[in-house]
């Protein structure tokens, strides 16, 4: 996998890895000087939303569902 794409753009997997990597406090400083250097943002910002979003959705359903298997109503 090359470092960045054609035009110095980072890649749509290497900002989903980052975002999730920083999520867990494991961001390599290789890479954060990488993501230092972009120009923009805005994609990790949004990657950042949108994973928030599905964390929240993802440990409200967990939740939910091991309420129902307890029997608990709601």
């Amino acid at each position: 996998m090359s470092e960045r794409e054609p035009g110095g753009k980072i890649s749509f997997l290497q900002i989903v890895l980052t975002t999730i990597a920083a999520a867990f406090g494991v961001q390599s400083s290789k890479n954060h000087e990488r993501d230092f250097k972009q120009r923009s943002i805005v994609p990790y910002v949004v990657a950042g939303v949108v994973f928030t979003v599905v964390f929240v959705l993802a440990v409200a359903f967990a939740v939910k569902m091991v309420l129902n298997s307890a029997g608990a109503t709601g």
